[in-house]
């Protein structure tokens, strides 16, 4: 996932993104917990990645202002 695709996102589906992001994440986290191989650390991070990279984009639409 790339920001220039990010960008072109309304804020509801970055919102989506985001919730569907997180609900990756903690299945990873889940499974890491259960079976340690069957999760490699590069999911993980480049799935914290891509919530950041979401994360920034609502807040560069939000023009920087805190909510």
């Amino acid at each position: 996932m790339k920001a220039a695709e990010l960008r072109g996102k309304s804020e509801k589906e970055l919102r989506e993104e985001l919730i569907a992001l997180r609900r990756e994440q903690f299945n990873l986290r889940m499974q890491r917990g259960l079976n340690p191989d069957a999760v490699r650390n590069d999911q993980i991070s480049g799935v914290r990645k891509n919530i950041a990279r979401v994360k920034t984009v609502m807040n560069e639409n939000r023009g920087g202002k805190e909510s």
